[in-house]
């Protein structure tokens, strides 16, 4: 996933059909609304960085529509995504900073007792939109309260070059793992291999990765939140990690998020993970592989359950605000429908919804390779699965513990037993911490 999708700007928002600011129906929110605005309140909202023009004009004419409502004004910062939580960490520490910040992943964790309690904004939207799926909901609470708000989740999902599957072979992608070796394996003889990150990508190799242990029974820690990563299971996902890193391209070990994009979209690998954004890229450049792409559901491995994992990403608002009502009536907004509507209509599957009321939004209708995401809050496992979302799981996740084990292994570096026990020795680092 990664900068290419920066400038990407296609669907609804190309063809201008994002609506206008429904001033009318703010005016009557902020009247009627629980979460009354401090007098004089101003917020400064940091952001993740764009990858779709799309969306972040939606949610600027969000916040204008809300400001307009309510009077608060917002002034909004925009990071690149990788810088996004070590500015809150600055922030936690010396206890100034953004008021609200949508943050990635499992950044509220890393900072708990920072985090405003927001759970009477989750009832107060849960409530009216059908309730939280429980992957957000996993995200959200630490401990009984909500710490965040996860307003949107985005998909990851294998994404392929349907003519060089088909003269792999394969009439259709194959949904268990040893068919996923031998489709690889032909590709490669083909000279049209894979390509899927072993390198320090928080999002693309994250979700290789986590489906790599998931899949064949591995965990990094248990129901109960004990370290278990050192386990026959995660061997066996090591031993398979080692049997397909031969057929990739060159250079996986070292990719970021970005690089799968570029080899993808470039033509040099006809197989990675991503989002939808990367066929909308296509389509939206005019490229001649669009109508080539497709995605589909993560192969099941021998535990017989999907094992998806997917980005999530949180609003959070830290407990040093001086207007904590603006924060909260803030949030709320965001997740009002006539907002909402307005976020998913101009991010055209690339966002997925947090709230089960929206899964039903016309967007999904429009295109049955963008439809394939419309179930990936419902699919999708925590970073922490089956353990809790907790503080040491945070860390283990922002230390890139699981992608070393594996970029390890698939290098030479070292065998799955010895990677899985350096492993272990780290995450228990964190565990103990």
């Amino acid at each position: 996933m990664g900068i290419d999708r920066r400038s990407l700007l296609w669907g609804a928002a190309a063809a201008g059909t994002i609506a206008t600011p429904m001033s009318d129906w703010s005016a009557a929110w902020a009247q009627e609304q629980p979460f009354k605005p401090e007098a004089g309140a101003k917020l400064n909202f940091l952001r993740w960085g764009k990858f779709l023009d799309a969306e972040d004009k939606a949610t600027r004419d969000n916040i204008a529509a809300f400001t307009k409502a309510t009077g608060v004004e917002v002034s909004i910062t925009s990071e690149w995504q990788d810088d996004i939580q070590p500015k809150v960490a600055v922030s936690a520490n010396s206890g100034s900073g953004p008021d609200v910040v949508w943050a990635i992943h499992t950044t509220p964790f890393l900072v708990p007792d920072k985090c405003l309690d927001v759970s009477d904004v989750a009832d107060y939207a849960g409530k009216k939109y059908g309730g939280w799926y429980p992957l957000v909901e996993q995200y959200g609470k630490h401990q009984g309260r909500w710490i965040a708000i996860p307003n949107v989740v985005i998909g990851v999902l294998p994404v392929f070059r349907t003519s060089h599957v088909k003269a792999a072979g394969f009439d259709t992608f194959p949904k268990d793992m040893d068919g996923f070796l031998k489709l690889c394996q032909q590709l490669k003889a083909s000279g049209h291999p894979a390509g899927f990150a072993f390198g320090k990508a928080p999002s693309d190799g994250n979700a290789f990765c986590n489906w790599l242990l998931w899949s064949h029974g591995g965990k990094v820690a248990d129901e109960n939140g004990k370290v278990a990563i050192n386990s026959p299971e995660t061997v066996r996902a090591l031993d398979y990690a080692r049997a397909l890193f031969p057929t990739f391209i060159d250079g996986t070990a070292g990719w970021n998020d970005a690089t799968n994009n570029q080899s993808f979209l470039g033509g040099n690998i006809s197989l990675t993970n991503n989002s939808v954004s990367i066929y909308g890229k296509a389509r939206n450049d005019k490229l001649a592989i669009a109508d080539d792409i497709d995605h589909a559901p993560w192969p099941v491995g021998p535990t017989g359950v999907p094992a998806e994992f997917h980005l999530v990403y949180p609003l959070m608002v830290f407990s040093f605000t001086k207007y904590p009502n603006a924060s909260k009536a803030f949030l709320a907004f965001m997740m009002e429908k006539q907002q909402y509507d307005r976020l998913l209509e101009g991010s055209a599957g690339y966002i997925s919804q947090a709230l089960r009321g929206y899964a039903n939004h016309p967007v999904w209708d429009k295109d049955p390779k963008i439809a394939r995401f419309r179930d990936a809050p419902e699919r999708g496992k925590s970073v922490a699965w089956p353990a809790p979302v907790s503080p040491a799981a945070a860390s283990v996740f922002a230390d890139f513990v699981l992608i070393d084990m594996f970029a390890e292994v698939v290098t030479g570096s070292a065998s799955p037993k010895d990677a899985a026990a350096k492993a272990e020795r780290r995450v228990q680092r964190h565990y103990r911490a």
